[in-house]
């Protein structure tokens, strides 16, 4: 039930948006500790603006039904801005992340929701 949405810049080719969507699936399932089998990465392309300027700059979300906090946190935003800089060639000072958390009967799938 994690999803990790990515926004960036730059578009790329398909290949580049499945390597850079399961690397990201994989970031959030080792540090949240989560499994694969219910994780979904979406990657977007199109443009961008930050600090008033146009350029490379990257906006991730990280939803879930727990597994979110303050140390997890930090490990997901210092292995995702790597993940930026390596893949979509976007420094840390032009990555926004948001992470929230919802409730379980909040998330709907498979015809019900979680909680």
């Amino acid at each position: 039930m994690p999803l990790v949405r990515i926004l960036t810049s730059d578009s790329m080719s398909e290949s580049a948006r499945k390597e850079t969507m399961l690397e990201a699936s994989k970031i959030i399932c080792e540090c949240m500790g989560k499994p694969e089998a219910y994780t979904m990465a979406a990657l977007e392309c199109g443009g961008v603006c930050m600090a008033g300027a146009p350029g490379k700059a990257c906006f991730i979300e990280v939803r879930a039904i727990g597994g979110l906090g303050p140390a997890v946190n930090k490990k997901l935003s210092a292995r995702l801005c790597e993940m930026a800089k390596a893949r979509l060639g976007v420094p840390a000072d032009r990555v926004y992340i948001t992470f929230m958390d919802f409730p379980a009967g909040n998330w709907g799938w498979n015809g019900s929701t979680f909680g």
